[in-house]
């Protein structure tokens, strides 16, 4: 059995959810699980996360929710982005709830579910609840606010669509000195004020800055997985990091110094040292450059440096003058003794954001599951 493994605590997902529940309520907490549930897994965050009280969920491709329903789990589902047609028959068929912003999207929508037969079946008479999304300045995807009007008109045209709320998502919420959030939740007020349709706009940084905003939902993403959406963030909620990814030593030899190490010589030993050899690397998810760039791991609670590029399935660390052994645990993100390397020191080191770090743990790394 490999010793490479990701484990995930499933108790701090609930924790996470509860915790974020209690500081946004009474507003329910929808859970974003796409992209496998930030590498954590999907199907078993989305079943903890439901425990810690979500209500909704979240995923980015019809594919990803159909997993989902297939798994057993009957939540409302949104699916974040406006889908092709040829996806529509899967998504009614699993009960997936729409996303729409144009108006080529949502014809072909309403016309599709009219004209569609799932499992034999006809859908007519089935209404598919879609939500509406508008562009208040992330300037991805949306529908501008000037168009609401004429959006909410033409979902209502179709018997086979009801608009269920109207949304936006917030680029700079992490940035909680950052005028522009609050601008844009105004310009996103402005648009839906006549209306009268449900709204939402949180993700995890608003659900943390602006707890007490009126909203039918509240999208929480990086935040339930235990991580904080930006350092100006971080320790404002008790969250429990959910994600330990480790390894462990499996061979060990002593260079002279002068002796340069892996793919490059990109590191070479200043004085005699014990090189560890550990079976991960970057198609396991692990940065290549992350020793060149200072990263380190964890071994018997202390820290050793990643020496040379990591390469495709294994990685060197510097022990030094260390007496670690062959079989030694190797922690890469999590606890070891009084130590602790977070996803965000990982992502300080890379110079990207700790969603990146856990995003790109492989399907490789087999997933252990615990409740602790």
């Amino acid at each position: 059995m490999r010793p490479t493994s990701c484990e995930i605590n499933l108790a701090a997902v609930a924790h996470n959810v509860r915790v974020l529940g209690e500081h946004v309520s009474p507003t329910p907490i929808c859970a974003v699980v796409k992209a496998n549930g930030y590498g954590h897994g999907s199907v078993e965050v989305a079943r903890a996360a439901l425990a810690g009280g979500a209500t909704w969920l979240a995923v980015a491709l019809v594919e990803e929710g159909a997993l989902l329903r297939d798994a057993g789990i009957d939540a409302p589902i949104l699916v974040l982005s406006e889908q092709h047609e040829s996806s529509v028959a899967e998504l009614v068929q699993h009960g997936l709830v729409a996303s729409v912003y144009t108006e080529a999207g949502i014809d072909a929508l309403g016309s599709a579910v009219d004209g569609t037969a799932v499992d034999g079946t006809a859908v007519d008479g089935t209404v598919l609840e879609v939500h509406l999304t508008l562009d208040t300045g992330m300037r991805r995807v949306g529908a501008e606010p000037g168009d609401v009007a004429e959006r909410v008109a033409q979902i209502a045209a179709y018997p086979s669509l009801r608009l269920g709320a109207i949304w936006t998502h917030c680029p700079v919420a992490d940035e909680p000195d950052n005028p522009f959030t609050a601008d844009q939740l105004e310009r996103f007020d402005s648009a839906v004020t006549e209306q009268g349709i449900a709204t939402h706009v949180g993700n995890s940084a608003v659900a943390i800055e602006h707890p007490d905003r009126p909203a039918s939902m509240v999208r929480c993403g990086i935040s339930i997985y235990g991580i904080d959406p930006d350092d100006a963030l971080a320790g404002r909620l008790p969250l429990q990091p959910a994600m330990t990814l480790r390894s462990e030593v499996t061979f060990m030899k002593t260079i002279s110094a002068g002796e340069s190490v892996g793919y490059g010589h990109r590191w070479t030993a200043p004085t005699s040292t014990t090189i560890a050899t550990v079976p991960i690397g970057y198609a396991d998810g692990v940065r290549r450059d992350l020793g060149l760039r200072g990263g380190e791991v964890l071994i018997g609670g202390q820290r050793f440096p990643i020496v040379g590029v990591v390469t495709m399935d294994q990685l060197m660390v510097d022990l030094g003058e260390s007496t670690c052994a062959v079989g030694d645990e190797v922690v890469l993100i999590g606890e070891q003794g009084d130590e602790q390397i977070l996803a965000a020191d990982v992502a300080q080191i890379l110079d990207t954001i700790p969603y990146e770090v856990v995003c790109s743990v492989s399907e490789r790394v087999p997933r252990a599951y615990v409740n602790r």
